[in-house]
């Protein structure tokens, strides 16, 4: 709260010094020269615009224009958001929008997809985390930023959207054309696999999914949970506090989850506080892809860092940036990058990503290599030691299994043999 008052107030400088107002004795535009003429350069070009411009400019609009390209200039994740935009974005994190179902980033200068979402338009479409989408309606993304991508696939339900994707395996862009619905998200799906292994997905973190959590774990151990996969593959983030309050069901009391440095290098910790109940015990694997990302990647860097389970499948997305949603007094509201956030041994992943215990390629063909656990790599993650990747061998793929979850299984059922062999020893 008091990072978000500090933002606040600077806005408001900057806005009181456009205006030319005085407070007290002096003008807050004093107090930079440079900055002041800055200002003063602005409005002259305003002003000119206002004046000499062939047609008539709307003033709300040239300034909205303005602060827009001013908030987009710092980087690809801050944004100005109108009031509506504002609306739309609080009602998405309550779990229901309307529009084609993806979650979207800025990387390698290109606006690309992070994560489409389970059973939604673009999911059904094809669309694959990594694609990067070179055209809305024709319209090109270069210089686009998220917000405005987002409203022009946002729509009502049943009208269509065409968006020009380009993908590695591609030679040429293709034009995939999805019919908007109304996207309503559960962010929390499981079921029992493999009689006393759980299954949990996460698809994002909203204001629902801690609480949907611990549901569904208490009723997978009503029916004879011993161990537990959690899938934040395709999971794009969502709310940090989210993110503490799901790792923290799987950590004891007072375990570091993450840092989160600002611009002043203060650092704050979030910690876990033992309010909802623990599963410290469970033996756990967290499967992650390249389009698990934010709050996913908080997640699973705790419970690597601490030791807590095995990360399985392949380097993750890398946004280890935090924004902060910051109301503004006519409604509208910046979402404003203010710090970095690290893992417990003080990790930074943004650009990075988390790299899993074990590599694991999602695999669909036949005959392709994908990466094995051997008994000694499990023998050393239970020792707490590092467990490197390995090289890969030869194995046959169904094309209609997942192979990355079929190995977390088998990782999970040769675990509870090597805890009777430690037990009888």
């Amino acid at each position: 709260m008091r990072i978000k008052k500090i933002l606040f107030i600077s806005v408001l400088i900057v806005f009181i010094a456009l205006s030319g107002i005085t407070i007290g004795r002096w003008s807050v535009a004093q107090t930079n020269d440079s900055i002041y003429e800055d200002l003063r350069t602005f409005t002259e070009v305003f002003t000119t615009i206002k004046k000499h411009y062939v047609d008539e400019a709307n003033s709300k609009e040239l300034i909205l224009s303005a602060i827009k390209g001013m908030v987009k200039s710092l980087d690809p994740h801050s944004a100005y958001l109108t009031a509506q935009e504002y609306k739309e974005f609080q009602t998405e994190t309550k779990g229901e929008f309307g529009g084609i179902g993806i979650q979207i980033g800025i990387k390698d200068g290109a606006l690309t997809v992070i994560a489409p979402i389970e059973d939604t338009p673009a999911w059904k479409a094809g669309i694959k985390a990594g694609d990067k989408i070179i055209k809305i309606d024709g319209q090109s993304t270069k210089d686009m930023n998220i917000n405005d991508a987002v409203s022009r696939m946002r729509g009502p339900k049943g009208k269509p959207v065409t968006l020009t994707i380009q993908r590695d395996e591609w030679k040429e862009p293709k034009d995939i054309t999805i019919v908007r619905d109304i996207i309503k998200i559960k962010s929390v799906k499981f079921k029992m696999i493999e009689n006393e292994i759980g299954y949990i997905k996460l698809t994002q973190f909203q204001e629902t999914t801690a609480q949907d959590l611990a549901n569904a774990i208490k009723t997978l151990k009503e029916k004879g949970m011993k161990s537990l996969i959690l899938d934040l593959r395709n999971n794009p983030g969502g709310l940090l506090n989210i993110a503490v309050d799901v790792a923290e069901q799987f950590l004891p009391p007072k375990y570091l989850v993450v840092s989160i440095k600002g611009k002043s290098g203060e650092k704050m910790d979030y910690y876990t506080e033992g309010l909802r109940p623990m599963y410290t015990d469970v033996p756990m694997i967290v499967i992650v892809n390249q389009g698990s990302a934010s709050a996913s990647e908080i997640v699973a860097g705790a419970l690597q860092d601490w030791g807590r389970a095995l990360i399985l499948g392949v380097q993750t997305f890398g946004k280890g940036s935090v924004q902060s949603l910051i109301p503004l007094s006519d409604g509208s509201a910046l979402k404003l990058t203010t710090a970095k956030y690290y893992t417990p041994k003080g990790r930074s992943i943004h650009a990075v990503g988390i790299n899993p215990d074990i590599v694991v390629k999602l695999e669909t063909k036949n005959g392709k290599e994908v990466p094995v656990i051997r008994e000694k790599d499990l023998e050393q993650h239970l020792k707490g030691e590092k467990v490197e990747p390995k090289e890969t061998a030869p194995q046959e793929v169904d094309e209609k299994d997942d192979n990355q979850l079929q190995r977390a299984i088998d990782i999970l059922k040769s675990w509870k043999i090597m805890e009777k062999f430690k037990k009888a020893a």
